[in-house]
């Protein structure tokens, strides 16, 4: 028995084969570095801690992909087709031109089936998704993931990301009004909110039409703002231990709708990138294994406690 609704299982249901992602750098920036909506970007970012090596900004993108291809193949033997991911800072925010020329360039490698592209909920507008909807007309898969991050404006304010959750949800109903799929990340253990808080993500969760979700726990990364904020003031952040946050994760995938899909439950940072691994140096894969063990051992699964909510109800 499946206990919650896994994003593999989606490929496969959908398209029939696992696709592998291959990040690719087109040496997009964000809104909040340069300018615009802020500077510094976000509190707890420092992009090289999720970077591959195999990918750099100014290297052509087949070349990207083809060196993408080789790292992974190594790994997923079996993956035939890939995914271009455009994962580094928010990768629409630029002219449509741009755009076009980067998204058509991954799109015409003969190893490529589709795009995903990580964005911010305040770089999209109707132009840029009458596109990205035109090349899923035309049989190519196209995925937007949003970076939403909290489902509270204070919280937002405090991380300096630049935009509220009114815009996430202004752009997730956009993206879903051109029938794209999209999935969204957000954060456990910001500073200022309580398990309760992260708890309450779900019913907001539920109510936006999204497809997939990623869930990554807050992670100190050397040299960021974060780290120094956390240094000062250790007390606002709700520190999970490995076994606190299998059972949080539980707690929250009884609350989410059976139908949503989910991708991640936790984030991968280097070890060389923060000061602590206060959960060792588990992987992804042993993440899994524990959680799937963990709601075994409670008879739980995706779902089980999801009632239909209110309507969407962006936290102040």
């Amino acid at each position: 028995m499946s206990r919650y609704n896994s994003y593999i299982g989606y490929f496969k249901k959908t398209y029939g084969e696992r696709l592998q992602k291959v990040v690719v750098d087109a040496g997009f920036t964000c809104p909040n570095r340069d300018g615009l909506a802020g500077t510094g970007g976000c509190t707890y970012c420092d992009n090289a801690a999720f970077h591959p090596g195999y990918s750099t900004a100014g290297i052509p993108i087949h070349e990207q992909i083809d060196e993408g291809i080789k790292f992974h193949r190594v790994r997923y033997r079996k993956a035939e087709k890939f995914l271009a991911y455009f994962q580094p800072y928010s990768n629409t925010y630029a002219p449509l031109d741009r755009l076009r020329s980067v998204y058509e360039e991954a799109l015409s490698h003969p190893l490529v089936a589709g795009i995903v592209i990580g964005t911010r909920p305040d770089c999209v507008d109707a132009e840029k998704l009458d596109y990205l909807a035109s090349l899923a007309g035309r049989g190519h898969i196209v995925i937007i993931e949003y970076g939403i991050e909290s489902c509270y404006d204070r919280t937002l304010r405090r991380i300096n990301r630049g935009h509220t959750f009114a815009d996430a949800v202004r752009a997730v109903e956009m993206t879903a009004s051109r029938g794209l799929t999209q999935g969204a990340h957000f954060i456990f253990g910001l500073p200022g909110e309580s398990t309760e808080d992260m708890l309450a993500y779900a019913p907001i969760i539920n109510k936006l039409p999204l497809h997939s979700v990623k869930f990554h726990q807050l992670q100190i990364v050397r040299g960021t703002a974060m780290e120094r904020e956390f240094a000062s003031c250790p007390s606002d952040f709700v520190t999970f231990t490995l076994d606190g946050y299998l059972d949080f994760i539980a707690d929250l995938l009884e609350r989410l709708r059976p139908d949503l899909y989910i991708e991640r439950f936790a984030g991968e940072v280097p070890p060389r990138f923060v000061n602590s691994t206060p959960w060792g140096l588990i992987r992804n894969t042993e993440l899994i294994r524990l959680l799937e063990q963990r709601l075994e051992a409670r008879n739980t699964f995706q779902g089980r406690l999801y009632q239909p909510s209110a309507p969407i109800s962006p936290g102040k």
